[in-house]
């Protein structure tokens, strides 16, 4: 009994284990790391540093040769890039907003756990963005079209009289970008929002019925706040893909008509392929789009007051 009280008394020490394991384990992991940090340097900080380093370079092809400053001065007094920077801000400004309040609503509609066939509509509005870029601009090139679906339903309902040009006129052919932008992605941004609601507690919506608060009241003092890292998220995304907006425009209008429906992205690649190829200067106008980025993106953080 003695042997067994001295035995129990005695603590209890993990064998540690020998230092050549460790050693190893350590050196496994730092492995890991190092050829993810080589990869993400190879991939994308190479290329952001050489890009820098283009729009500092001018000339055609393989002939290129230092001018300092001279790309950001004839950003300045080039009136295709300065089209294209405005026709990118009117996306921006008009279709961003609109596309976050209709998420929002969206999203609060079909997170009412009392309406039928949730999933359905939830599947139908995402749907969308999982379509191939190519195929619903093209579908929208055909309905927007002289004599495309919308002109017929318009002129069913008697609201015009003749068909219109939407791809012929510039502030049409703006509106239909802005259209197929935000039947693409406004699905996208739900599925956030719709995710985050499910982590609000219920008892804070029963709570303020009890108060007599309305479904507006509801919306605005509980909704909103609880969603709002979500919003600010959403906002930089949508605002950083906005900025690079290619595709739709690409396939709809490619540009046109003139220069009315011109990105950035799409200067970027007139001057690299279309155009006398000039990459020094297409590196320049890219990093426009990168300081648009950077700008924008703190300016919502410093909206939202989030100075994390």
């Amino acid at each position: 009994m003695k042997k067994t009280a001295k035995s129990l008394s005695v603590p209890y020490t993990a064998k540690k284990a020998p230092a050549g394991g460790r050693l190893k384990k350590n050196y496994i992991g730092w492995l890991f790391i190092l050829i993810a940090t080589i990869g993400i340097g190879l991939f994308y900080f190479y290329p952001m540093i050489q890009a820098l380093l283009l729009s500092f370079q001018s000339g055609m092809g393989a002939n290129l040769e230092y001018v300092g400053l001279d790309n950001y001065i004839r950003l300045f007094n080039d009136p295709t890039f300065i089209a294209a920077l405005t026709n990118t801000f009117v996306y921006l400004l008009i279709q961003v907003p609109v596309m976050i309040v209709l998420a929002l609503f969206f999203s609060v509609l079909l997170n009412d756990a009392t309406l039928k066939f949730r999933g359905f509509f939830r599947t139908a509005i995402f749907l969308p963005c999982v379509t191939s870029l190519v195929a619903y601009a093209v579908l929208f090139k055909y309905l927007f079209g002289l004599n495309g679906l919308v002109n017929r339903f318009l002129m069913d309902l008697s609201i015009i009289s003749e068909p219109l040009n939407w791809l012929s006129d510039p502030l049409l052919a703006k509106i239909t970008i802005i259209i197929a932008i935000t039947w693409r992605w406004t699905g996208y941004n739900m599925i956030f929002y719709l995710s985050a609601l499910q982590n609000v507690d219920r008892s804070m919506y029963e709570a303020a019925k009890i108060d007599g608060a309305s479904a507006v009241q509801q919306f605005f003092y509980i909704t909103i706040p609880m969603l709002k890292p979500i919003i600010l998220f959403t906002s930089i995304i949508s605002t950083i893909g906005t900025l690079q907006i290619f595709d739709e425009i690409m396939n709809i209008t490619n540009g046109g008509p003139g220069n009315a429906t011109l990105s950035i992205s799409m200067y970027i690649y007139n001057l690299s392929f279309e155009y006398s190829p000039d990459f020094g200067y297409a590196a320049t106008v890219s990093y426009v789009i990168v300081i648009l980025i950077v700008i924008l993106s703190l300016i919502q953080f410093k909206v939202a007051g989030d100075d994390k």
